[in-house]
Parts: C-alpha cells; structure tokens; sequence
C-alpha cells in the first residue's frame, strides 16, 4: 500500500469513525432535536437506539485488529444507514442540508473501504472449475 493510500485510508477513517460516534451519542441521548426528526420522517424513536448501538459497534470493528469479515459487515452496515438516511430525507422533502450529513458520511464510507490495507480486506476465494 502507498503512503498516498494509507493516509487517504486514515483520514477518511478518523473522520467516518469521528461522525459515527458523534451522530450515535446524540441518538443514543434522544436529543429533542433527534426525536424529533426521526418522527417527522416516519420512523419509531426506538429505532435511534438500535441504530445507535449499531454505529458504536461499527466503529469499534472497522477499528479492531483482524476480523475482516466484520470489518466488511460494518462498512456494509454504514453504507444501508447512510444511504437509507439520504433516501428519507429526499422522500421527506427535506433541504439538502439535512442530507448533506449522511451523503458525507457515506462518501467517507466507501473512501475508507475503498483504500482500507490488504489485512483488513477478506482474502479472495479461488473458484477453479
């Protein structure tokens, strides 16, 4: 991996952990704000705590020595949240600054998976036949 790619990788990285843990704290705390917005598109107040739960957990794989295939499950994860976020939002009628947050998180999601080091990515099957 080029020293390019490595802090390409780190700095998508710290940033999507950063937005991850700081958006799951606020859910997590049901925020007025967070209560509110999650209503107003149509969803339970209980699903801020899943997904918060499951943000946390996220970050602490993509982070974790090992485990590729987590580590694939956890960016799969953040690429279904932010992308649904950014699909209920438009469907909402909400401005783009309300849409901005997870399609940012999303660009930093598949920037991180996209330049991520050889010992974090699942090693390919070989198939003969």
């Amino acid at each position: 991996m080029s020293k390019r790619n490595k802090i390409i990788y780190w700095i998508a990285t710290c940033w999507l952990a950063l937005g991850m843990l700081s958006t799951a704290i606020v859910q997590l705390m049901k925020t007025k704000e967070e209560v509110d917005s999650i209503a107003r598109l149509g969803y339970p107040v209980y699903i801020l705590t899943i997904i918060g739960v499951w943000k946390i957990l996220g970050v602490i794989a993509i982070f974790i020595p090992k485990f590729p295939l987590v580590k694939e499950w956890a960016y799969a994860g953040f690429f279904f949240a932010m992308s649904g976020a950014i699909i209920s939002h438009l469907a909402a009628g909400d401005p783009v600054s309300q849409v901005f947050p997870p399609l940012l998180l999303l660009v930093l999601t598949i920037t991180s998976w996209y330049f991520r080091p050889a010992n974090r990515k699942i090693a390919p099957i070989n198939i003969k036949g």
